[in-house]
């Protein structure tokens, strides 16, 4: 780059930083630079490729539910040191101080389109948005929620699988949310499940890959194990686009891929077919 421009571009840069301005944000897809309110105003997809960035658990929620109709749930359970795991504690604090969350999970009640819901989304910036115990609790206590009121119950995956701090007893959360999902469908209720990127291990596992109907986000990496784990364990290269949403949308995983500007008219559109026909 031409000195005299590579100066003008850091003047520039430090002249918005004194004024506020954000930088522009780096596309990791299409590699372009959007400016951080245009990304802001676009939920966070890249105009661009239509890259989807991450976003935390309560800018989605509130993405999707009817203005001041969120009613946070469990709010004060949070993860403990159950195994005395050195430095886990601390983490746990570290965690909550950076993201201002308890836990890699939030749950609510909302309304979409004016039908009411058990909304839980979780938040990878929490650990990765690993499953430990306090994690199983929260889903499954939001299971149990819409079980006694009769509401379906829709959960937003992401998660790097389970929290090895907690070893078998993040191991056992498994199978207890998804006896808490098998009850609330027994009982003839809706579960819509969208899986986010990245959405991993014990989770898909799990309460992820149980939706009466699963929606997943454009290019969302989908897996228990991940590419390289596999590739390494069967000793052959995965297909293009291997566990990617479009991927298992054409192998049957999954019912829809929906994006991000189109998820709260998709749920809503869901809930009230659910609300008209009973159960899907």
């Amino acid at each position: 780059m031409n000195p005299f421009k590579q100066k003008r571009k850091v003047l520039s840069a430090l002249r918005d930083m004194k004024e506020g301005v954000r930088p522009p944000v780096l596309c990791p897809a299409c590699k372009d630079r959007i400016p951080e309110k245009e990304l802001s105003e676009n939920l966070y997809v890249c105009p661009v490729c239509g890259h989807h960035f991450g976003v935390s658990a309560r800018y989605r929620l509130k993405m999707v539910a009817d203005p001041g109709s969120l009613r946070e749930i469990c709010r004060s359970l949070k993860g403990k040191n159950p195994l005395n795991f050195p430095g886990y504690a601390e983490k746990l604090q570290e965690q909550t101080e950076k993201t201002g969350l308890t836990e890699a999970v939030i749950t609510a009640t909302g309304k979409i389109g004016g039908r009411k819901a058990v909304l839980c989304a979780m938040d990878n910036r929490f650990m990765m948005g690993s499953m430990g115990t306090a994690v199983g609790e929260k889903i499954t206590r939001a299971c149990e929620y819409a079980l006694r009121n009769r509401l379906p119950l829709i959960i937003f995956c992401t998660s790097g699988g389970a929290r090895m701090q907690e070893g078998i007893l993040s191991l056992f959360q498994m199978a207890k949310t998804s006896a808490a999902i098998t009850r609330h469908s027994e009982a003839g209720l809706l579960y819509i499940s969208v899986l986010t990127h990245p959405t991993t291990g014990g989770v898909t596992a799990s309460f992820a890959s149980l939706g009466d109907i699963i929606l997943a986000e454009p290019q969302a990496l989908i897996g228990f194990a991940g590419p390289r784990v596999i590739e390494q364990t069967i000793g052959q290269t995965l297909p293009e686009g291997f566990q990617r949403s479009e991927y298992l949308m054409e192998h049957g995983f999954v019912d829809q891929i929906v994006s991000r500007g189109q998820m709260r008219e998709t749920l809503s559109l869901l809930l009230h077919i659910h609300d008209r026909r009973g159960k899907l």
